[in-house]
């Protein structure tokens, strides 16, 4: 096996280190602001609601009032029992804990009307009214999902079907997605932006919005609409424990969107998207909300199917800085890439200050990192995006076809981008590297016989 090592001068290997370092010492006081919600100890058990498990009564009602209550009497856990318990969108409010316990399923219904009338949302980092998510919090502080039971959003049944083709006619989102990019790009109100029966706009499964101090911890989550955690304008939120099955079109694991302060750790990420995806909002509503991602802690993971380890982008006009993925096994024949960065001219933002280190990759399909900065439209608009400053350092690779797939434009910046200490396994094929900044020091790579 022939094995080519790479060595830069020390002196532009010190250019690298102080800022990675002080980059790593913020995590500490980022960690300090990062607090579990305090519920109080009472119990609200929904089936002392008229809930019934059997699979087939609907439970909304029983699940409403159950949270109703608890919020009355300044908080408790909402318990979900074990069994099959049926339910529409579940909206949770301040002090409450929804809590499934072992052998509990919450399966949502496959009758989409339930989630109308419209909610105020984001669809894809865009600005409307929709389908309600199916679990829901807007402007409530002090909230968990816990348990050891599972989220079954049954969206083989119903929404996915609804994701259609770039050519895909009636009963898809194709027509319904142009048509809010449109209204995004000509700045349409808001208000005016109504989506919902006809429409085909897929949901997200859980959609913490404007909240604070939020856990959610232990569940698993199934058949997913589309994205599965959404923290959305939140701060101080921990994702802990999840363990994350959903292989949908567009089922992202976790997207925090234009929050600070977030921990994801010891997940699984087995999706049909990106695991981890950061976003702050596309192209118009992106830069006039004008609330990056900030202060984002992601470790001890474990990745395996999905488009990217963890993402920043392509939603990610408000752009996003410090974030911190260490210590995760990423490996699958359909993970693309570990590290990926994407924009483009329509969505510009500044990507900056991210950081992995102490991860291991068994397999990806594609690359080890990704900076795509001709996504979609390219360098067609007038937003350039930036990536500046990113460190990738201790990473072990058993098996990669590249090392680098990164692809800017003149116009567009990517710079001060270094891979150190890392060993690259099995390569087979030349880098992609196109108008950008990229350098390794003391890595090896080993080709692939």
């Amino acid at each position: 096996m022939k094995k080519i090592l790479f060595y830069l001068l020390p002196l532009l290997a010190a250019t690298i280190a102080p800022a990675a370092e002080e980059g790593w010492q913020q995590v500490p006081e980022i960690l300090a602001r990062i607090q579990p919600p305090q519920i109080p100890p009472h119990d609200f058990v929904i089936t002392g609601f008229g809930a019934v498990g059997n699979g087939v009564t609907d439970a909304s009602a029983a699940i409403s009032q159950a949270i109703t209550a608890a919020a009355a009497l300044g908080g408790g856990r909402v318990v979900v029992p074990a069994g099959s318990f049926v339910t529409g969108p579940v909206r949770l409010k301040s002090n409450v804990e929804l809590h499934l316990a072992k052998d509990a399923t919450l399966l949502f219904s496959t009758n989409t009307q339930l989630y109308l009338p419209a909610v105020f949302t984001r669809f894809e980092g865009i600005e409307c009214y929709n389908y309600s998510p199916l679990i829901v919090a807007v402007g409530q502080t002090n909230l968990a999902i816990t348990g050891d039971g599972t989220l079954d959003g049954q969206a083989d049944f119903s929404w996915l079907t609804w994701k259609g083709g770039k050519s895909a006619g009636a009963h898809t989102q194709t027509a319904a997605r142009a048509r809010l990019d449109k209204m995004n790009n000509d700045q349409v109100p808001v208000d005016q932006r109504r989506f919902g029966a006809g429409d085909y706009l897929r949901p997200n499964f859980i959609q913490f919005q404007r909240c604070s101090q939020v856990l959610i911890a232990g569940v698993k989550i199934r058949h997913s609409p589309m994205w599965e955690i959404h923290p959305l304008l939140c701060t101080n939120v921990i994702v802990r424990g999840v363990d994350i099955f959903s292989h949908g079109a567009n089922n992202d694991g976790c997207d925090p969107e234009s929050s600070r302060d977030v921990l994801i750790e010891k997940c699984i990420f087995d999706t049909g998207d990106d695991c981890i995806a950061i976003k702050s909002g596309r192209n118009n509503d992106g830069r006039r909300v004008g609330v990056p991602s900030v202060n984002l802690i992601i470790r001890d993971s474990t990745m395996r199917d999905g488009h990217a380890g963890t993402a920043i982008g392509s939603e990610i006009s408000g752009s996003c800085s410090n974030v911190f993925v260490e210590n995760c096994e990423m490996s699958s024949s359909n993970l693309v890439c570990a590290l990926r960065l994407k924009s483009n001219a329509m969505r510009g933002g500044e990507l900056r200050n991210i950081h992995m280190r102490n991860c291991h990759v068994g397999l990806v399909k594609d690359s080890v990192l990704q900076i795509d900065f001709l996504y979609d439209e390219g360098p067609n608009g007038p937003f350039k995006p930036v990536a500046n400053d990113v460190d990738i350092e201790n990473v072990t690779v058993d098996h990669t076809p590249r090392v680098l797939n990164v692809r800017g434009f003149p116009a567009a910046t990517i710079s001060n981008i270094w891979l150190r200490h890392c060993t690259f396994k099995q390569v087979k094929k030349p880098d992609v590297l196109i108008d950008a900044d990229v350098k390794l020091d003391d890595c090896s790579l080993e080709s692939a016989k």
